[in-house]
């Protein structure tokens, strides 16, 4: 595989040195992973409900029972999940366009959305249909200079107009620790303290399954998030959930479909097997490429470069963040990270100007399905600070075998010297 000496004596004396953290994260995936079981023992999952139907859906017993647990997993009283919701932006759409109104507004509270929302709200872009042009305002709340969420700027800025407080649980493509459970229960109690009826939504996209709890445990009204990131497991092909309050999963369902309509129609197309059996192992697959991050953070520290979360830091979602100095060599940790990949090993990937972002990204994933961020990947929007995102990773091996390449690649290149 034409891997150093040197690069593998590194990575294994510093996977010795990390065992503790791996420890933690085994006794959060047991604990999940029981929470799953005993959800889908107590929705008396069949494999009836693999099973589809045809034309409208109605009645499709698979679909009702994929969204009951999703209900019951998320402690909410309704939810969503559909093979036919695209991705986590169309998701996040369905949300704000099924609950805002012309005149209400939004706060951010997290600062700038994820790059792709920007066109959804209007802040960026002139794409007709935005929420802007049908009269929703946007207002956003950066982070206070040491990280925090800003609540008192908060409480401050709630209105009477204000009919949602979004919250982005990620990093996205932003320097900045993911906000744990305990920062999403403060912002709800900020805001409710201020506006009791004011709703509370969570991109929840690469978060599921960090902690014991889930946002929807804390206060939050109504959450959403890809199926082909944490709760897919890797085996979900396509898809999205949302879960929260009835009345809003009922707003958002009109909006999913039609008024009148919402979510009694819509086939699953022989996709509920792999969405239960995705969301059965997903606990462990989530662990294991928790444990990848890991690993990519105490190599990179150990190298001098700056990493968020640090090796040994509060974890709220998959990603590991790396500031690697140059253009270049982002490029080439990417390209490590393809070259390790079980499908596509053979592609170079190169910065590209993808629709939705402001700035070329380079994007390195050699998945079993398109853009599914569980699997191993690696990508970064080209421009200053030069902030490479790793991400995910079936097992734990694979996640290893990708910062080897990583590594490898850098060192190759001459932008490393191990």
């Amino acid at each position: 595989m034409n891997i150093s000496n040197e690069v593998l004596n590194l990575v294994l004396e510093t996977e010795n040195e990390i065992q503790e953290e791996f420890k933690k994260i085994d006794d959060l995936k047991q604990y999940n992973q029981y929470k799953v079981l005993k959800v889908m023992q107590e929705t008396r999952i069949s494999d009836m409900h693999f099973n589809w139907n045809t034309g409208y859906g109605y009645n499709d017993i698979g679909r009702e029972a994929i969204e009951k647990v999703y209900a019951n997993l998320f402690k909410t009283e309704d939810a969503i999940v559909r093979p036919t919701i695209v991705n986590g932006t169309h998701a996040l759409t369905l949300c704000l366009t099924g609950i805002l109104r012309p005149g209400d507004e939004m706060i951010s509270v997290t600062g700038k959305p994820y790059d792709t929302l920007e066109e959804v709200i209007g802040i960026r872009g002139e794409y007709n249909g935005s929420l802007m042009e049908f009269g929703v305002s946007y207002n956003q709340i950066d982070f206070l200079s040491n990280g925090e969420v800003d609540l008192e700027l908060l409480a401050k800025s709630i209105t009477k107009k204000t009919k949602m407080v979004y919250i982005q649980r990620s990093t996205g493509y932003s320097w900045r620790k993911a906000l744990t459970i305990t920062d999403i229960k403060n912002i709800v109690e900020t805001a409710k303290d201020v506006k009791s009826d004011v709703i509370v939504m969570v991109d929840n996209c690469y978060g599921e399954f960090l902690d014991i709890l889930e946002p929807t445990e804390v206060g939050v009204d109504v959450m959403a998030g890809s199926l082909i990131k944490n709760p897919g497991g890797g085996l979900a092909l396509t898809g999205g959930y949302i879960v929260g309050r009835k009345n809003l999963i009922e707003l958002i369902s009109y909006r999913m479909t039609s008024p009148g309509v919402g979510k009694e129609c819509g086939l699953t197309f022989g996709l509920t097997r792999s969405m239960f059996q995705g969301l059965f192992i997903a606990p462990h697959v989530v662990s294991e490429a928790i444990k990848g991050a890991i690993l990519c953070a105490k190599l990179f520290e150990k190298l001098g470069y700056e990493v968020s979360p640090s090796f040994n830091g509060d974890r709220s979602d998959i990603i590991q963040s790396i500031k690697l100095k140059s253009p270049e060599a982002v490029i080439a940790f990417c390209q490590g990270v393809q070259a390790a990949a079980p499908v596509d090993s053979f592609v170079t990937p190169e910065p590209w100007d993808m629709p939705g972002y402001d700035s070329p990204v380079i994007m390195a994933a050699g998945a079993f399905v398109q853009g599914s961020s569980i699997e191993l990947s690696a990508d970064a929007p080209i421009k200053e600070p030069y902030i490479v995102y790793y991400q995910g990773g079936l097992t734990y091996e694979h996640a290893k075998y990708g910062v080897i390449k990583a590594l490898q690649t850098m060192k190759d290149k001459g932008f490393l010297k191990i």
